[in-house]
């Protein structure tokens, strides 16, 4: 992508300080209506590297003013399902071409590795060609209905304008799971990016622009949750919300949208277990484990921090787990040879901390980590040392609280149902996995497990095609796979009297 084209402040004007960005509202590159700014820093640095507009109820106002008349009059609404799934296969491309620009843009924001956000990046078009084939496969109904000289059909309709408020930890990975579907449909979105990483949604609007898409149907407002998320969520021409974040937002979001009887799906939080039971291949589980917790150093919403092992492996397991760990690498999140990188906020760093110390208060053994590392290179970093404590049991917070950081907790078990009694245990239920070489209970578990997805020798593995979503506490609805795109469709009832008279206006027809 050519620097000059990206909506930023010009190269004279991002030199040397902030870069400088601007919100994407009705097709045009704003600022925020009163001129206020916030600032986003570098988790690696700790410096400020980018300044973006602080939005305010006004600027909401302009962004859902700008949905609702693209989705009621103009191309969009005059585009077919056909040319809509052709749009988003060539926004695809444009994503898979400008792949790096977006995985550098998420690394300065939230610090996550460069190697997993290009690939997240490189995989995010599956999205919006997926999406883009089922645009035109949402087909109707003929009902046989029992009314003499009636003919009834069902047609499915988009809602309207959906707001998409979405967290810092993957931002366009999460968002692109609400876009997609909601944009097939045939509705127009707002997004409200989080304050923690907005920067990698506004170049992502930028390819909108590239693709084609007609101003209006996408529009980013950048800003706080409190100010410009409460104004989307109030908003009387928003018909939905999507949220994905932590327990408390979402029980706002619930709260806020219910005043206003809106849809919602919420994507929260977990507290996820990985079972390795005796049979494993252990080494494999090892590695497994590894990816549940401490990949993205512990942010993703799907992580595995709760370890419950068989007894009889313990000890081995343990071990082999912490000397695995011992070898990761902390460092550059721009480096190929590192392996765990900082956590994306300064506020995420003091809570992880936080927890350690209550972890230990409680009586847990920290086996691994439990500090800030110290390495000279990464003191201005947001870095906690990859964590792991041994001899916790589940009344404890470190077992029963969303930490959102790399903190291992590990627990005992002696049989299969004292394990999925564990695993049970939470007031979450996004996600679990096990390690078993027995198909029996390959086969068993996933039924007796409380959670939306289950891995069988396996771990955070997602894809478009298939449904993810929590119960309990994680959440409210399902993204990805073929049904959400029902998520964002209405179905209309139509009756068509054939015989154009009615016998008594005075009763029920």
């Amino acid at each position: 992508m050519d620097d000059a084209s990206v909506p930023l402040a010009t190269r004279a004007e991002r030199a040397p300080g902030p870069e400088r960005f601007r919100m994407h509202i009705g097709g045009a590159w704003v600022d925020a209506a009163d001129g206020r700014t916030f600032e986003s820093r570098n988790p690696f640095t700790g410096a400020v590297w980018a300044e973006l507009p602080l939005a305010s109820a006004d600027d909401v106002e302009r962004a859902v003013r700008a949905a609702h008349e693209a989705f009621m009059s103009g191309p969009w609404a005059a585009m077919s399902a056909s040319d809509r799934g052709l749009l988003l296969h060539r926004l695809g491309d444009v994503i898979a071409a400008n792949a790096r620009y977006l995985a550098e843009l998420e690394v300065r924001d939230n610090g996550k590795l460069m190697v997993e956000m290009l690939g997240q990046m490189r995989y995010l078009p599956r999205w919006f060609q997926y999406y883009g084939g089922l645009a035109d496969k949402v087909e109707g109904s003929v009902t046989p209905i029992d009314k003499a000289g009636m003919f009834h059909y069902v047609s499915y309709e988009p809602l309207g304008v959906v707001g998409a408020i979405t967290p810092w930890n993957s931002p366009l990975l999460l968002t692109a799971w609400k876009l997609a579907p909601a944009l097939a449909a045939g509705n127009t979105v707002v997004v409200k990016p989080s304050e923690f990483s907005s920067a990698s949604m506004l170049g992502f609007a930028r390819l909108f622009e590239e693709a084609g898409f007609p101003p209006g149907v996408l529009n980013v407002v950048t800003g706080t949750g409190a100010e410009a998320g409460a104004a989307l969520i109030a908003h009387p021409d928003v018909a939905r919300v999507a949220f994905t974040g932590g327990e408390a937002g979402g029980r706002a979001v619930s709260e806020a949208a219910a005043r206003h009887f809106k849809r919602i799906s919420l994507e929260l939080g977990g507290k996820s277990p990985h079972i390795v039971f005796a049979d494993a291949d252990l080494d494999a589980a090892v590695h497994g484990v590894i990816s549940g917790i401490f990949a993205a150093a512990g942010q993703t919403c799907m992580a595995g921090s709760r370890l419950l092992l068989e007894s009889s492996i313990h000890d081995a397991f343990v071990e082999r787990l912490v000397a695995r760990m011992k070898e990761a690498r902390l460092g550059d999140p721009f480096s190929e040879t590192t392996d765990v990188g900082p956590v994306a906020t300064e506020q995420q760093l003091e809570k992880v901390l936080a927890y350690i110390e209550i972890a230990r208060s409680e009586g847990a053994a920290c086996v691994l980590g439990g500090k800030r590392p110290s390495d000279p290179a990464l003191q201005a970093g947001w870095f906690v040392e990859p964590t792991i404590f041994t001899g916790v049991t589940n009344d404890m917070r470190v077992a029963r609280e969303e930490i959102f950081g790399p903190v291992l907790s590990v627990m005992r078990f002696e049989t299969d149902e004292e394990a999925v009694a564990l695993a049970n245990d939470t007031p979450y239920g996004l996600a679990a996995g096990f390690w078993t070489q027995s198909l029996e209970r390959a086969l068993a578990l996933p039924k007796r497990l409380r959670a939306g997805t289950v891995w069988v020798n396996a771990y955070r593995v997602v894809s478009y095609m298939a449904p993810f979503g929590g119960v309990k506490q994680s959440g409210i609805g399902r993204e990805n796979g073929a049904a959400a795109i029902h998520e964002y469709l209405e179905p209309k009832s139509v009756f068509l009297n054939a015989r154009s008279r009615i016998t008594n206006p005075f009763t029920l027809q």
